[in-house]
């Protein structure tokens, strides 16, 4: 089952995250660590729940999506932010054009291959959709080729621009319309 997350969920939010960025593959794909991740205050996950939750109203400028197995196992995730263009991405690089952007992507190792990759970015979309959005993009690593390949079946594709970051080398941006 994909739905949206509920505020009161930010512990499993939070175990969720950490789950995602203990493995060395994994760590292509979030900008912090385990530590980092692990040492943030109860504070901080209660207020990135409450933010991008089914509570957060219509007017949210963001929301995350959880995959969650039959037996209430939470396994995967992906958030879509609402950015406008001349503002600042969460990496404070200026926005050139307005649309969704797809973050914290993690699938459970066990889960993935099962097209729930695809699933959770269907929901993304659909709500990218719903706020009058055309575009959505997102970062991968240019190392994680498994994560481009899931990325280009769910209709995403390079865009050219290459992103030197800080903390995970350079990652590609891949677009795709709503």
């Amino acid at each position: 089952m994909i739905r949206p997350v509920r505020a009161h969920e930010w512990r499993e939010i939070r175990a969720l995250r950490l789950e995602g960025v203990q493995g060395d593959v994994d760590r292509l794909a979030f900008a912090e660590t385990f530590e980092q991740e692990a040492a943030k205050p109860d504070e901080f996950w209660q207020e990135r729940a409450a933010g991008s939750s089914l509570d957060a109203g219509a007017d949210a400028g963001a929301r995350q999506f959880v995959a969650i197995a039959d037996d209430g196992t939470w396994v995967g995730s992906s958030v879509v932010l609402i950015e406008s263009a001349g503002g600042e991405d969460y990496e404070d690089r200026t926005i050139e054009q307005s649309g969704g952007h797809i973050v914290g992507v993690y699938v459970n190792s066990e889960h993935r291959g099962t097209g729930l990759v695809e699933e959770l970015f269907n929901a993304c979309l659909e709500w990218a959709r719903e706020r009058g959005l055309g575009r959505v993009r997102l970062y991968v690593h240019q190392d994680n080729a498994r994560a481009q390949g899931a990325y280009r079946k769910c209709g995403f594709e390079p865009t050219g621009v290459l992103i030197e970051g800080d903390s995970l080398g350079c990652e590609v941006e891949m677009a795709r319309a709503v």
